[in-house]
């Protein structure tokens, strides 16, 4: 029986029309962030477990791919399942996200940037979800980050640059979530969650849109904490909009909000939206925190926020940080093949007995000037042949003759004609 020539669970092969369709999302997207100001780095696919394990990583770090020292022997093995420590098997890991290796990118080079430092990270991260429609175990993520910017400039660059991108691709009718930790941390010790299951009831109010307001009381109320009235104040956040600070619900903490008002004020043209159940699952998050939310999905198309605490875990003193990332697996989905570059592709099909160095100095003339150029041998089935030209972005094409290898001469058509 044949072995199933597959990629690995939750990877993927790109044909060449998915490619290009990528390549040109990636390509409005760094130039969008480069606009605003962000430079590219490079960090390395892998870091040191103990890094990636460190509690900066969040849930994500249950996630992570794991890399076997050398030269380990059966002693090991015994030593480490009598421990329940399999990670002392590893020193290396697959990166899960691009924030911890910024971290550690920055406490390596810091004398070499700038005070305050615009990163952009675009490049795949590797973790072992159950593969599902939109959740892969690679993928790529498209990040910008400030650090070393503790006013509000951080946040409105960086939603700034991210609308860009967004705008850019064609991705209309999108909106920003936002909200603050502070609001989050408030709005807990009003409902009397005590300190040590603040997380927990986080992560139960970070499940609203699945489960529902019911779901979420359900739970909390098993966590031991007094849900009385609970569903009413759930179900009065769906329409909450953006409330006179002057008439502040008690559980809205004045100082985060006004901030949140400040930025709306600062980026007019943006649709912001605050969103009191807004919760984003990381826990190193610090202040105010954002989601993009597209009018037809579910889900969010990428987030971020402020972590003024992670870097001085590498530094040991403390660097303000804000970041966004874009989820460009679920954003390129949404977006159809361009067209606008195929009247510069064109192929030239040529007979099988044509002279292959008159037929490389026409496609070397015509590369000069500007075009994509594409050499296919005439078959049979020239229709499909053209079908397939067309797929892959070629919007024109010619027929070449033994007598007709100046490019004046040539004759092209438009594939859909």
């Amino acid at each position: 029986m044949a072995t199933a020539v597959t990629p690995p669970r939750g990877m993927r092969d790109f044909l060449p029309a998915d490619k290009a369709t990528r390549e040109r999302a990636l390509g409005i997207i760094r130039g969008s962030f480069a606009a605003h100001g962000f430079d590219e780095i490079e960090t390395p696919v892998m870091e040191d477990t103990a890094r990636l394990h460190s509690g900066l990583g969040g849930d994500n770090e249950k996630l992570g791919f794991a890399v076997l020292k050398r030269g380990i022997g059966p002693a090991d093995l015994v030593a480490a399942a009598d421990a329940d420590d399999l990670l002392s098997l590893t020193d290396l890991g697959l990166r899960f996200d691009l924030t911890v290796p910024l971290a550690r990118f920055y406490a390596s080079h810091r004398a070499e940037l700038p005070t305050v430092f615009r990163s952009i990270q675009i490049a795949p991260v590797w973790r072992a979800e159950r593969p599902q429609k939109g959740r892969y175990r690679q993928f790529v993520q498209c990040d910008i980050d400030i650090i070393g910017e503790a006013g509000q400039l951080a946040e409105i660059e960086l939603i700034a640059a991210t609308v860009a991108a967004l705008n850019n691709l064609g991705l209309t009718g999108c909106s920003i979530r936002i909200n603050d930790r502070r609001i989050l941390t408030a709005m807990l010790a009003t409902w009397g969650v005590p300190a040590e299951l603040s997380e927990r009831a986080l992560i139960t109010l970070d499940k609203l849109d699945k489960i529902g307001v019911d779901g979420v009381v359900t739970e909390l109320a098993g966590l031991g904490i007094d849900t009385a009235g609970l569903a009413d104040t759930l179900t009065g956040f769906s329409d909450a909009g953006w409330p006179d600070l002057a008439d502040a619900p008690a559980w809205l903490d004045a100082a985060a909000y006004a901030d949140l008002l400040s930025l709306r004020a600062a980026l007019p043209g943006v649709a912001l939206e605050f969103d009191p159940t807004l919760v984003r699952g990381m826990g190193y998050y610090t202040g105010t925190i954002f989601e993009i939310k597209h009018p037809d999905l579910g889900y969010s198309l990428g987030g971020g926020g402020r972590y003024d605490g992670m870097i001085g875990r590498f530094l040991g003193t403390e660097v303000p940080a804000c970041g966004f990332s874009i989820g460009f697996e679920r954003i390129v989905d949404l977006l159809a093949g361009s067209d606008d570059d195929t009247a510069a592709a064109v192929v030239l099909v040529h007979e099988k007995d044509a002279d292959p160095a008159a037929l490389v100095a026409l496609k070397a003339t015509l590369v000069a000037q500007g075009l994509r150029v594409r050499l296919e041998k005439r078959t049979k089935n020239l229709k499909a042949l053209l079908e397939r030209a067309g797929s892959l972005g070629y919007g024109r094409f010619a027929v070449v003759t033994n007598d007709s290898v100046d490019p004046a001469e040539l004759v092209f058509k438009n594939l859909g004609d």
